[in-house]
């Protein structure tokens, strides 16, 4: 689903540089649009009306700069330059490419009807897997393992004890800061042996028994079990649009490159 979704982004930023309309100076009559502003920023998940104003007067100001500087290029010949003309081929390339392909991606429409019929038959796709908050105290050998759980037994505050006992034993460096919390994980994100040995505590649970990893000896305590659940249409409709735009753009993709591979000479190296 991720891969779908991240094909999408230049389409996306595209559509937004395309329709830009808004602008924040001029120079020469020339203005600052968006578009110029998400070109020196290169990074979509930054808001430029949000920024600090000292932020944004530095950026204009770039702009600007760079405004001027194109402006003098082309008055002393640049766009004779073979590599500017090089640089200009290679872009028009890029461009028409990423133009037609917001075309194509506009063009590409479902109907709640279609998304629905989607997800019924793909639920098994649409499922959270159980998860589990837990922290854990690692150590060398499983000497130490029993001894810490032997001053777990003693205590009559658990989670206190077992966080106090993380940051002054464990051998994970985060642990020793956070008290060994781990936050929430799914069965992919551990070593198979962590994840069973967590998944086989109650909640509010913590080991009588080691759990050997690879990394060392664990002594685990579970916070929270989160099971299984499968998400509803309305939690999952957007994905299931994106992922019928995905499959319906790469479909008439392969179809058209398919025929047009058939009268082209290409040659590999």
């Amino acid at each position: 689903m991720k891969k779908i979704v991240s094909s999408f982004v230049a389409s996306i930023a595209l559509m937004t540089t395309l329709n830009a309309t808004d602008f924040y100076a001029t120079v020469d009559g020339d203005k600052i649009t968006k578009q110029d502003i998400s070109m020196v920023l290169q990074d979509p998940r930054v808001d430029f009306d949000k920024l600090p104003q000292t932020a944004k007067n530095q950026i204009l100001e770039q702009i600007i700069n760079r405004k001027l500087l194109a402006k003098k290029a082309i008055e002393d010949g640049i766009e004779k330059d073979a590599q500017y003309l090089e640089a200009i081929n290679k872009i028009k390339e890029d461009l028409a490419f990423q133009v037609w392909q917001k075309n194509q991606i506009d063009k590409i429409k479902f109907t709640d009807a279609e998304k629905k019929d989607f997800f019924e038959k793909n639920k098994d796709k649409f499922v959270m897997p159980e998860a589990i908050e837990a922290s854990h105290i690692l150590v060398k050998t499983e000497k130490e393992a029993f001894d810490i759980i032997k001053q777990l037994d003693k205590s009559t505050k658990k989670e206190e004890k077992f966080k106090e006992l993380a940051k002054a034993k464990t051998e994970d460096p985060t642990g020793k800061q956070n008290g060994g919390y781990l936050g929430k994980f799914t069965e992919d994100q551990m070593v198979p042996e962590f994840f069973t040995g967590a998944k086989n505590l109650a909640k509010g649970a913590y080991s009588k028994v080691p759990t050997k990893s690879e990394f060392g000896y664990h002594v685990i305590y579970v916070k929270d079990k989160i099971p299984s659940k499968t998400l509803t249409f309305n939690e999952v409709e957007g994905n299931i649009s994106q992922i019928l735009l995905g499959n319906a753009y790469n479909k008439k993709v392969k179809e058209l490159t398919d025929e047009l591979r058939k009268d082209a000479k290409i040659v590999i190296k």
